[in-house]
């Protein structure tokens, strides 16, 4: 399909007279946080999706729900064993991933961004992922162990916990938070949802302790999930504290500006290589394994991947990520700020 061939009718006031290719890119965060299957396959399904959901009046947060309950109906069909249930599986799944793709998009669309809508777009992954990997444990409990007779029984169970809290959480965290601060350097604060433990606990504290729990109990939550994400990159906090004191100052020197902007400029260098570890370690090729491990009657091997390739991948991203961080924190600290 020539997308930019495609036109909207008139009557759609948002993006009136835009070419579908041209809304396509208005609703890419970035070249360099956007991975090539999303952009040759998700985003634009999921923009024609977004452009039937805005015609209706939809909220972006109902289509993250919708999107919740298709993993949901995807992991249950991953229990069993045949192939037909497996095929229905995969099918959900990439229309879970499509919801998730349209919701964001219909976001920026429309101007619905909010840090609800962001956190529930995370925590719907969160949901599918934990679904699946339960389901996959009671699948394969019975079955036997490879090159032996003995059934996975408990064993399948510790396999997941593991993979699922101590590396899966952890990765996609951390994968989500170095987008994040690319596109902050990229941007600016405007074109980023980088948010801090501070700021969010300060909205926490701020609100009042009756009438308020549900707000009280999401902020507490999101302050947490910040801190943790701060807690695995101490070199980035140490250089970004630095960095953020520097461009606050006014009126900022001349000579100064030119240093922290290139400073700016060769954090993007170093930045820019990792963001394709970043988009692996989300959604697409974890998916892929786990369709192909499903289909032919292995899932387990889906863990063993996640603790080999992807805990590798991101390993090497982390490090490269905190020297970078160091090094760069070291010439801000010759610049005397």
């Amino acid at each position: 399909m020539n997308y930019e061939q495609v036109k909207l009718p008139n009557s759609y006031n948002p993006m009136n007279g835009k070419s579908f290719n041209e809304m396509l890119r208005s609703t890419f965060k970035s070249d360099d946080t956007e991975e090539w299957l999303d952009v040759h396959f998700t985003r634009p399904i999921g923009l024609v999706f977004a452009l039937f959901w805005i015609r209706l009046g939809v909220h972006p947060n109902a289509v993250t729900i919708l999107s919740i309950f298709l993993g949901l109906a995807a992991a249950w069909n991953f229990y069993f064993t045949d192939l037909t249930h497996n095929l229905i599986g995969v099918a959900l799944l990439m229309l879970a991933n499509f919801c998730d793709s349209t919701d964001g998009q219909m976001a920026r669309l429309t101007g619905k961004k909010t840090v609800v809508g962001r956190v529930l777009d995370g925590f719907s992954g969160d949901v599918w992922f934990f679904s699946i990997y339960l389901a996959i444990c009671l699948r394969m409990m019975p079955q036997p162990m490879p090159f032996c007779d003995r059934p996975w029984g408990i064993w399948i169970w510790v396999l997941a916990a593991f993979t699922g809290l101590v590396l899966h959480l952890p990765q996609s965290s951390t994968s989500d938070y170095y987008r994040q601060i690319h596109l902050f350097f990229l941007k600016g604060r405007e074109g980023s949802e980088l948010d801090s433990y501070a700021s969010q606990r300060a909205i926490y504290d701020a609100l009042p302790r009756k009438g308020a729990f549900w707000e009280r109990l999401f902020y507490y939550n999101y302050a947490n999930y910040c801190r943790g994400q701060e807690k695995r990159t101490p070199q980035f906090q140490r250089f970004f504290n630095e960095y953020v004191q520097g461009i606050s100052l006014a009126p900022c020197p001349s000579s100064l500006a030119s240093s922290l902007d290139s400073v700016r400029e060769s954090f993007l260098e170093g930045s820019r290589p990792l963001m394709k570890y970043t988009n692996l370690l989300t959604f697409n090729l974890r998916a892929i394994v786990i369709y192909a491990t499903c289909l032919i009657g292995c899932p387990w091997v889906y863990f063993v991947f996640e603790m080999t390739v992807l805990h590798g991948m991101y390993l090497y991203m982390h490090t490269k990520h905190e020297r970078l961080s160091q090094r760069l924190y070291g010439v801000l600290k010759d610049l005397n700020i």
